[in-house]
C-alpha cells in the first residue's frame, strides 16, 4: 500500500517525512525506520501540526509492529506510552495512539496473531488521512457558509496564525484548508500570514503553501495585527487547534489568545477550525491543559547562530489558551459550534 502526501510518504522505499524545519529553503525528506525515529520527528518538529503529529504516531507504531519485535499487549502499551511523551499538548497524538492501541488489542483478542498487526495500522493510517481530507472539506464549507452570512459575496481579507495547511495535516488543511477552499471560489482578496515566532511557521510554511496555490498574501509580524484590525484590513481570523476542552477553551500556537482578545476589541470574527480528534472532553476548561515548554534556544538562536547576549535566558511556551467566550465559532466535521460553550460543544460532538 502506497501512501503519498506532501508531508508523509510511505512506499517501496519506506516511510519518510518532509523536514519542515528546512522549508522553504530546502525540500528534504527524512527517513524513519523505527518508533524512535517517529518520536524524534515529532519532538524535534521535523513534522508539526496536530493532525500530522497523530499520523506520525500511527506510522511509528506500525513500524514497531512490522519489525516483529512486539508479541504481547503489555510491551505494545509501553511503546504507546513512550510515543505519547514526544509532545504533550497536542491531543491528536494521544487520540491516535489510544485508538491504534485499541484497534490492535481487538485484533489480537479475536485473532491471537501479531502477524498482520503492523499492516492493520498502516491501513488505519491511510484511512485516517483520507477521512481527514473529507472532514476538512466539510469544515471549509461550513466556514464559507458562515462568512457568506456575515459578508455576502464580498472578497475577504483573512488573517491566520501558525501553519494549518497540508503541511500540518498531511492532507487538506484545517484553518488554511478553509482559506484555500474560499480562494477556489474566488472569495479571497488577501491573506495575512502571521510570522509566528520563534519557529516562524507563517513566514516559512504558510507563505510557502500560499505561494504553491497562488493565493495573494502578505507576511506580517504579530505586532502588526492591532494596526491591521484598527484600519479595517481584516475581515476574519482563522486558527487551528491543538486541543479543545469541554467548555470550548482552545489551546493553539502561542499568540492565539492575544489574537482572540484583539478580535473581541475590534469586533472581528475569530474562528477555530479543527477535527473532532482535537477535542479533549476529559478536561473542563483551559486551565487544565498542560502547556508544552520549548527549548529557550529556539528564541535565543536562529539556525545555530546565537542572537541574544551571552547569559540571557528566554521563556518559551509553545501554546496559549483562547477563552471560549472570545471564539466566534468552532467548525468541526460534525457542525458549527456557536456560541461556544459547554452545552454546544457536547451537543455538536455528540458526547
Amino acid at each position: 500500500m502506497n501512501i503519498d502526501y506532501v508531508s508523509l510518504k510511505w512506499n517501496s522505499e519506506g516511510l519518510s517525512f518532509l523536514d519542515q524545519r528546512k522549508l522553504p529553503l530546502e525540500e528534504v525528506y527524512v527517513k524513519a525506520e523505527s518508533i524512535e525515529d517517529a518520536w524524534g520527528a515529532i519532538h524535534e518538529m521535523v513534522v508539526r501540526g496536530a493532525p500530522l503529529i497523530g499520523f506520525t504516531a500511527i506510522s511509528g507504531l506500525a513500524l514497531e509492529l512490522l519489525s516483529n519485535r512486539i508479541n504481547n499487549l503489555d510491551d505494545f502499551k509501553q511503546k504507546c506510552d513512550y510515543l505519547k511523551t514526544a509532545r504533550p499538548t497536542a491531543v491528536n497524538l494521544m487520540f491516535e495512539i489510544d485508538e491504534s492501541f485499541n484497534e490492535v488489542k481487538r485484533h489480537i483478542e479475536s485473532n491471537e496473531s501479531w502477524e498482520d498487526a503492523g499492516l492493520l495500522l498502516k491501513t488505519r493510517l491511510n484511512n485516517q488521512m483520507k477521512k481527514l481530507e473529507e472532514d476538512n472539506l466539510i469544515m471549509a464549507k461550513l466556514a464559507e457558509k458562515k462568512l457568506s452570512k456575515l459578508y455576502g459575496d464580498k472578497k475577504l481579507n483573512i488573517l491566520t496564525l501558525c501553519n494549518t495547511g497540508f503541511l500540518a495535516c498531511g492532507t487538506m488543511g484545517t484553518a488554511l484548508g478553509a482559506i484555500s477552499y474560499l480562494n477556489s471560489l474566488g472569495r479571497i482578496e488577501k491573506v495575512y500570514a502571521s510570522e509566528t515566532r520563534p519557529y516562524m511557521q507563517g513566514i516559512r510554511l504558510t507563505s510557502w503553501e500560499l505561494q504553491k496555490e497562488n493565493i495573494n498574501h502578505d507576511i506580517i509580524v504579530e505586532g502588526a495585527t492591532s494596526h491591521l484590525m484598527k484600519t479595517k484590513k481584516i475581515d476574519a481570523v482563522f486558527i487551528g487547534a491543538d486541543r479543545i476542552v469541554g467548555n470550548g477553551d482552545t489551546a493553539n500556537k502561542i499568540g492565539s489568545s492575544g489574537l482572540s482578545i484583539l478580535c473581541d476589541f475590534y469586533n472581528v470574527p475569530f474562528f477555530v477550525v479543527a477535527p473532532i480528534s482535537s477535542f479533549d472532553l476529559s478536561l473542563d476548561n483551559g486551565n487544565e491543559i498542560n502547556i508544552e515548554m520549548r527549548s529557550e534556544d529556539e528564541i535565543l538562536s536562529c539556525r545555530g547562530q546565537r542572537l541574544a547576549p551571552a547569559g540571557a535566558s528566554a521563556y518559551n511556551p509553545s501554546f496559549d489558551i483562547s477563552d471560549h467566550s472570545l471564539i466566534t465559532s468552532i467548525f468541526c466535521e460534525k457542525g458549527e459550534i456557536h456560541p461556544v460553550n459547554k452545552e454546544n460543544v457536547l451537543r455538536i460532538t455528540g458526547e
